[in-house]
């Protein structure tokens, strides 16, 4: 204990005394951090750009037209599909998901969204926050995701134009917003749900399509019985309903285009921010203990332990790792609050707590070489007796 308190003790006065010096070394460090919790939060942000409406599914499967190879955009069900999955046993329910994109061009500038298709009160359809669901059939209502609001300043009870191209021509529609839901973004975009016969008369189509009102769902919500029955319930469903594959949500997710090789991309920035600042703070404090080698042979020659020494260096390195992480934290949160709602930073508490955790465990590994020279040096040699 006596020997452990003299390492705080040598530590902290050190660091006090060269103030300036180290106080740059944290500065480095906090903007290491800065630079990892942005990536993380980029990371996240991308992620829930893509996935967020899919992952929030209050559903346990999703079933697809067989040989899509889980890929909404390539797969189109037939009508029924949906009767015919609600019978199997194990189903508690099943919604029709219809998927396109279009653009509301009644704002001073046009906002492209993603216009999905769902039945209000089955799987597919998320909860509201405000407002109401829109009615049936070929109702021209709408309801938005709120990062549709936040971009826009749309509100429950406005109109919003949105422009389709139908064939070769573009044609202009109007809907009234009955209600609002959160965390609903889709393939990059925010999204608005209309009802499927308004989804099929306003969708962008080609010519080949005109001809059609018969709105084909792209995939299916699969609402369980009993969750932990999933593999049971999904062999049923490929054994009893036609034309069709099923998996769960988070291979869905996986097969989004550009989903993994996005977040691999990501998790690889990461990954070498962290290397370069292992590297940083090993540079630093092998000078550091390099420029008082003579010291430390004083402090061994009149008798401190290699476990003094040791302790000493190590305390400092996590002392002045903690203050840069801290000031990089801090200054992650202020730059937060300014960014606009269009730029994709969402930052996860665990994503970032592990960030943070990661950060502060570089310290001593990067510093590792310089503390194990720091035991190793003889107090003859560092004094020039040897």
């Amino acid at each position: 204990m006596k020997n452990l308190f003299l390492a705080f003790y040598l530590a902290l006065k050190e660091v006090f005394r060269n103030r300036g010096r180290f106080f740059l070394v944290s500065l480095v460090i906090s903007l290491i951090t800065l630079l990892v919790l942005f990536i993380a939060a980029l990371g996240e942000g991308l992620a829930n750009g893509n996935r967020q409406y899919v992952a929030n599914l209050d559903a346990q499967l999703i079933v697809f037209l067989e040989k899509s190879d889980y890929s909404i955009s390539a797969s189109r069900l037939e009508t029924n599909t949906a009767r015919s999955v609600r019978r199997v046993d194990g189903v508690a329910d099943a919604g029709p998901i219809y998927t396109s994109s279009t653009e509301i061009v009644s704002l001073a500038e046009p906002l492209k969204v993603s216009m999905l298709a769902a039945e209000p009160g089955r799987p597919g359809m998320p909860a509201l926050i405000e407002g109401k669901y829109f009615r049936s059939g070929g109702a021209r209502e709408a309801v938005i995701d709120r990062n549709v609001a936040l971009r826009s300043g749309i509100k429950v009870g406005d109109e919003i134009t949105i422009r389709s191209t139908q064939g070769v021509e573009d044609e202009f529609f109007r809907l009234e917003v009955v209600g609002m839901v959160a965390g609903q973004s889709y393939f990059f975009q925010p999204t608005i749900f209309v009802p499927s016969a308004t989804w099929e008369t306003v969708r962008p189509q080609s010519e080949a399509d005109l001809n059609s009102s018969t709105a084909y769902p792209n995939i299916l919500a699969v609402r369980l019985t009993d969750p932990s029955q999933a593999d049971v319930v999904t062999r049923r469903l490929i054994a009893t309903v036609p034309n069709i594959e099923v998996t769960d949500i988070a291979t869905t997710i996986n097969n989004i285009p550009g989903y993994s090789a996005q977040q691999g991309t990501v998790q690889t920035q990461g990954f070498f921010t962290l290397l370069i600042g292992v590297l940083v703070i090993g540079g630093f404090f092998q000078i550091q203990i390099l420029q008082k080698v003579p010291q430390i042979g004083v402090l061994k020659a009149i008798g401190s332990s290699n476990g003094v020494v040791g302790w000493a260096a190590v305390i400092q390195i996590i002392v002045v790792t903690a203050i840069g992480v801290a000031i990089g934290g801090g200054l992650t949160y202020l730059f937060s609050l300014g960014f606009p709602p269009t730029i994709p930073l969402a930052f996860n508490g665990s994503r970032s707590l592990i960030a943070i955790a990661l950060l502060l465990f570089i310290g001593p590994l990067g510093g590792m070489v310089s503390i194990i020279y720091a035991v190793r040096i003889e107090p003859l040699k560092a004094l020039r007796l040897g």
